[in-house]
């Protein structure tokens, strides 16, 4: 099903990979890029992988989605788990690039439910540790 805005499609892997970690819980994070009109999966990241692991897989100068799997204790130690979806655009990719993925997000972001936390990102520290807590909490 191709998104209007832009024609981008989205791949059933991509559907199939979140589905995994939504309900499996067997992936960390998994990154998607949009390649010949379609979004694909970049990258899976294992559970014991982070999200320095995942910020290091973002290319400096090319946008990207991700959805990431993010597991905390709370202030009255309470174990829990929220998903995000991420929006990588950083200033130094190409405007047709950032133009791309900043139309077909809201459709690509659609086919996920369950994502409970949406971040945009245009440089590293926007990814870091203190961001993840303070948009969990």
């Amino acid at each position: 099903m191709a998104n209007s805005a832009s024609g981008i499609a989205v791949s059933d892997e991509c559907k199939l990979k979140f589905m995994e970690l939504k309900a499996k819980r067997n992936h960390r994070y998994i990154v998607f890029k949009i390649d010949d009109q379609q979004v694909v999966v970049e990258k899976v990241g294992g559970h014991q992988e982070t999200h320095e692991d995942l910020a290091n897989s973002l290319p400096a100068n090319e946008c990207r989605y991700a959805v990431f799997d993010y597991d905390f204790t709370t202030n009255e130690n309470v174990q829990k788990s929220k998903i995000f979806f991420i929006a990588w655009s950083p200033e130094t990719a190409r405007v047709r690039s950032k133009m791309l993925y900043a139309s077909s997000k809201d459709r690509f972001r659609r086919e996920f439910d369950g994502v409970q936390v949406e971040l945009q990102a245009t440089d590293p520290s926007e990814m870091s540790l203190d961001t993840f807590i303070g948009r969990a909490l």
